[in-house]
């Protein structure tokens, strides 16, 4: 924290790839309480450690707007319920899980799940709901289980994703600005546990009902058409790729292509025609894999621990899941 700012808590480091240092900053920035015998704090408390979000929450989002994420490490976070009056006393408003693809169980309160999908499976790279008009600001994730092996959620500056890719492929980038990006998913007829993708619009839209369903989905997509087999097509309006994050001035590399491209995969859907440009025409296979190639060039890669938690600015930064080892056990909180 600053200089003379009072806080009892300290900046602890990683070695590479679990940290790294961009422009002089450290990303992710990490916290840890105090453990100066002088100057004990919270590490048996969770009330005290509430107690310091809220007298500190304005320097913590100065933080997180310079940082873009901060690893909370050894905070008295023990369960799901710790987790969730810990996201509280942050007093954002909860966003609802609406349109989103990744099958998920409410825990506690405004906790759910994070993606359920199989261990195997490796999640690529995404802004949180960014295929959506209505996504969340800010994420927070909490390990309840750290896995033995694998399972790291690997987080990547956006800013830095784009810089690069105009190096790389100009061309490319022009033409997301110009064109834009279109998002196409059939959701099936109830959950699907064996797909990343396999939340059914009963539980993307909080309905059973084909006529609320349609209502809600047309609220955030384009067009919808329902299939012979109870399964729903959706075709996203024309989004930006590319967004100017307004706070720093930023171009921030704001969308769900790679992540699409890689894992909108299942029985029913095609990563090739589920992510198009705004007028329909494919994306190149090996622009694919020169972004992929960026994305994981540039990420950290930190190994979870009990009891962490992260808070992650979803306008600045992307995120993914590495496959794992089961058990593992992560939760997430969206907020606006």
């Amino acid at each position: 924290m600053p200089e003379g700012q009072k806080c009892s808590v300290k900046e602890i480091t990683l070695p590479e790839p679990e940290q790294k240092k961009f422009d002089g900053t450290v990303f992710p920035l990490i916290l840890s309480p105090n453990d100066e015998i002088e100057n004990q704090f919270f590490i048996d408390s969770t009330g005290k450690a509430i107690s310091w979000v809220q007298n500190e929450l304005s320097n913590i989002e100065a933080q997180l707007l310079k940082h873009g994420a901060i690893l909370f490490r050894g905070f008295p976070i023990t369960c799901p319920s710790d987790f969730d009056i810990f996201v509280k006393a942050f007093n954002y408003e909860a966003l609802p899980y609406v349109g989103g693809a990744a099958p998920r169980t409410l825990v506690v309160g405004n906790v759910f799940t994070s993606n359920e999908a199989p261990p195997d499976t490796l999640i690529p790279f995404h802004h949180e709901m960014a295929q959506v008009p209505n996504f969340p600001n800010v994420l927070f994730f909490y390990c309840d289980v750290a896995p033995t092996e694998g399972g790291q959620t690997p987080l990547v500056l956006s800013n830095l994703v784009y810089q690069r890719m105009v190096q790389l492929n100009p061309s490319f980038v022009n033409t997301l600005k110009e064109k834009g990006v279109k998002y196409t998913r059939v959701l099936p007829n109830g959950d699907d546990p064996t797909s990343p993708i396999g939340r059914g619009w009963q539980s993307t839209y909080g309905t059973s009902n084909k006529e609320e369903a349609e209502k809600k989905a047309l609220e955030l997509v384009g067009s919808i058409e329902w299939l012979d087999d109870g399964c729903l097509k959706t075709i996203t309006r024309v989004l930006p790729a590319i967004r100017e994050d307004t706070r720093t001035g930023k171009e921030m590399w704001f969308n769900s292509v790679i992540a699409v491209y890689r894992g909108w995969k299942d029985t029913r859907n095609s990563p090739e025609k589920s992510i198009t440009f705004g007028d329909g025409s494919p994306m190149d296979p090996k622009t694919m894999d020169v972004l992929e190639n960026v994305l994981n060039e540039l990420a950290i890669d930190f190994r979870w621990k009990k009891g962490d938690v992260v808070m992650v600015d979803n306008r600045q930064a992307l995120h993914g899941r590495r496959s794992f080892v089961p058990p593992r056990r992560i939760l997430a909180a969206l907020c606006k």
